[in-house]
């Protein structure tokens, strides 16, 4: 199965790392510059970090062709996802909500899909194999309260016992710096997604920090 860079996910390739929750054009390019593999920018209204498709297509002109960049989004109509991608030439699409599989997959195609599951315990990685087809699988930690950006880690044992599942693994929830290396070194993810940990206020980037995190996530 090739993974969101069209290569072998079992391959030995550095881990790979999306900087989400991207506001601005300086984050975007400093995320980049830094060595970000892809950069996210999240649709949903009830987030503190969301952007308008205006704002986002602005950002898009000032990046390079090299990076992955990904809309992120919750339980939107298909029109709306057509007309996101038709504004945005966005390269790929998080589902952070319960989008049914054939909802997420309509869309194979048109965008590298990744679909986020909430992670509550076991029982919730059973959702995994029903979306077999996408491009990655992101885990993120159960909030009864939001769809994601918590800031909070789950349990990574979790993560190493749904890559038995043979779909790549982003894990997100709670990484900083500090712990990146933790979590690549237990659960050998194919990715690590980061919003929160590199932030010096909500929606705005520590440069420094974003540096910090490539460096630690690529240096296993």
């Amino acid at each position: 199965m090739e993974n969101l860079t069209g290569s072998d996910p079992a391959g030995s390739d550095p881990t790979w790392v999306k900087i989400c929750g991207t506001t601005n054009p300086e984050d975007a390019k400093a995320a980049v510059q830094a060595g970000a593999d892809a950069v996210g920018f999240v649709f949903v209204p009830a987030s503190p970090r969301a952007v308008s498709r205006k704002r986002v297509s602005e950002i898009l002109r000032e990046l390079p062709d090299t990076v992955l960049t990904v809309g992120v989004v919750a339980d939107e109509d298909p029109d709306f996802l057509k007309g996101l991608l038709r504004v945005c030439p966005l390269k790929g699409l998080q589902f952070h909500g319960e989008e049914p599989p054939e909802k997420v997959l309509a869309f194979k195609g048109r965008a590298r899909l990744i679909k986020a599951i909430r992670v509550r315990d076991a029982e919730s990685l059973k959702q995994i194999p029903l979306y077999r087809g996408v491009d990655a699988i992101l885990l993120d930690r159960h909030d009864p309260r939001r769809k994601g950006g918590t800031g909070e880690a789950f349990d990574w044992g979790l993560a190493v016992q749904a890559k038995s599942y043979g779909i790549p693994i982003i894990v997100a929830g709670g990484l900083t710096p500090d712990n990146v290396v933790q979590v690549v070194k237990r659960v050998r993810p194919y990715g690590v997604d980061v919003a929160t940990g590199v932030e010096l206020s909500t929606g705005r980037k520590d440069p420094a920090l974003v540096r910090e995190f490539l460096v630690r996530a690529k240096s296993l």
